[in-house]
């Protein structure tokens, strides 16, 4: 298993997953309770997957609760961001705080524009005639746009992310009239700016598979996408894909 699928931990990263002291985990490493080893200036280390068992034991230790908790630990965003107690405003599945540590690992959330990025959301919305494309990446709280045409917002709470459901499909996810749909009729973006009404995302995956977040085209007109206007949507979206793999 690689670290992108297994990331190391430090003493303190553990700590934060656990709820407990530093020293604690350190004495936990120490006895042999937590599997650890010591890296060659003497500091200790684990995996995130020895955290993520003993968080399967513990009470409240949802695969969604431990996604909340790896970017809680692993973010330099204070921890009193995170409720890693209560249940998301968002559909999740098992893979989810695999999924949040990969994001970690891939260091694009809040990072500058690049060129690279920004070429695929202006092709994105030119091939599907849509007013808005986004390269949406998701943490535990917010969907932040590495990319984005035709909106001015930077991020949304992750609560109102069309794009959970779209990572959660796994493949293409259309909404062809959001107004109408049970889901989103409600959601803040469909009720207010940027008032959507037509969304089609598509997974952006790393190397291991794990979908980081979409790129996605939003239309403030209820529509479908012809044939030919979603393979382009696909292929720009794999092209993303490779580019977030370089790093």
């Amino acid at each position: 298993m690689s670290d992108t699928d297994d990331p190391i931990l430090t003493t303190t990263a553990a700590a934060r997953l656990l709820g407990v002291a530093t020293s604690t985990v350190q004495m936990w490493m120490e006895s042999g309770a937590i599997a650890s080893w010591k890296t060659p200036g003497g500091h200790r280390r684990t995996r995130l997957s020895a955290i993520d068992r003993l968080l399967e034991r513990t009470p409240g230790g949802s695969a969604a609760t431990v996604g909340q908790a790896v970017e809680a630990a692993l973010s330099p965003v204070s921890p009193a961001e995170f409720q890693p107690h209560q249940a998301p405003g968002y559909p999740v599945d098992r893979g989810e705080a695999a999924r949040l540590a990969a994001l970690e690992t891939s260091r694009l959330v809040d990072t500058a524009a690049e060129a690279r990025f920004d070429r695929i959301v202006r092709l994105a919305a030119q091939v599907t005639g849509s007013p808005i494309a986004l390269v949406s990446l998701l943490t535990s709280t917010r969907q932040w746009f590495k990319a984005r045409v035709g909106i001015e917002a930077q991020e949304t709470p992750r609560e109102w992310a069309f794009c959970s459901h779209a990572v959660l499909a796994g493949e293409p996810f259309v909404v062809e009239d959001a107004a109408a749909d049970p889901r989103f009729r409600d959601n803040p973006l469909v009720q207010g700016d940027p008032k959507i009404r037509f969304y089609a995302g598509v997974p952006l995956r790393d190397s291991a598979g794990l979908a980081l977040g979409t790129l996605c085209v939003i239309d403030r007109e209820p529509r479908k996408l012809r044939g030919a206007e979603l393979q382009a949507l696909i292929d720009l979206a794999d092209i993303a894909s490779e580019e977030m793999a370089k790093g």
